[in-house]
C-alpha cells in the first residue's frame, strides 16, 4: 500500500498537483487543484493508487464499486480490478443534471457496495452517488478516494478512506483572496459551472 506521502508524490510527478487560482466543481475557489486525469492516464500510476485502497477495503467482501462519472470511472474500475475476478465496477452519470444509473447498470438487494472518487472537496458527489445506491440497497460498506481536500465532508458513520488526506484552503468567490488579487480563474475540472 502506497504511503499518503508516496502517493502524493505521483500526483506531484505528473504535475497533477497545480497551483493558481481554481473554480472547483463545488463552485469554491482555491488555489490549489489536483488534476487526477493527469496521474490517472499512466495505468502503472493509476493500479499503484487505486490498489492502495482497494487493499483497505479487501476484507469487507464487496460486490460492486461505484462512482460518479467522469472523474471516478476510472478509480472505481481499477478498485474494483484489485478487488478480485467477481468485483464490477459501474459508474453513475448525469441526466439532466442528476446521478443515476444508465447503460443496464443494477445493484442488488444483497450487493455489497463500494462508493469511490478520484478527489473529495464538499462530497457532493459522493452523497449524490450513495443516494443513487440507496435506490437499490442499504449496504454501502465504504466509500474510498484518491484525494480528501479538507473540505469538510462527513461520511455520516459510513467507513470513509482518502489515500491522501489534505487541508486544503477552500473559498466562497465573495470572500476569495485571489480574486481580490486580481489572479485570473481557471476551471481546469470535468464539470462546467459558470461563473
Amino acid at each position: 500500500m502506497l504511503t499518503p506521502e508516496e502517493a502524493l508524490e505521483l500526483y506531484k510527478k505528473r504535475n497533477a498537483y497545480l497551483k493558481g487560482h481554481f473554480l472547483l466543481s463545488s463552485g469554491l475557489h482555491s488555489e490549489f487543484y489536483l488534476q487526477s486525469a493527469l496521474v490517472l492516464q499512466y495505468p502503472h500510476d493509476a493500479w499503484k493508487l487505486c490498489s492502495s485502497i482497494a487493499e483497505y477495503f479487501q476484507n469487507k467482501e464487496i460486490d460492486v464499486v461505484i462512482a460518479p462519472a467522469m472523474g471516478g470511472i476510472l478509480v472505481s474500475y481499477d478498485i474494483a480490478r484489485a478487488l478480485g475476478e467477481n468485483v464490477r465496477s459501474i459508474f453513475a452519470e448525469r441526466v439532466d443534471g442528476k446521478l443515476t444509473l444508465r447503460r443496464g447498470f443494477t445493484i442488488g438487494r444483497n450487493e455489497r457496495v463500494l462508493v469511490v472518487e478520484d478527489v473529495v472537496t464538499t462530497g457532493k458527489s459522493v452523497n449524490e452517488t450513495l443516494d443513487v445506491v440507496r435506490q437499490y440497497t442499504d449496504n454501502i460498506v465504504g466509500i474510498g478516494a484518491l484525494v480528501d481536500r479538507g473540505g469538510n465532508f462527513d461520511p455520516k458513520g459510513i467507513d470513509y478512506f482518502p489515500l491522501i488526506k489534505l487541508k486544503i484552503e477552500n473559498y466562497e468567490p465573495e470572500n476569495c483572496p485571489l480574486c481580490k488579487q486580481g489572479i485570473p480563474l481557471e476551471k481546469p475540472g470535468s464539470r462546467f459551472i459558470k461563473k
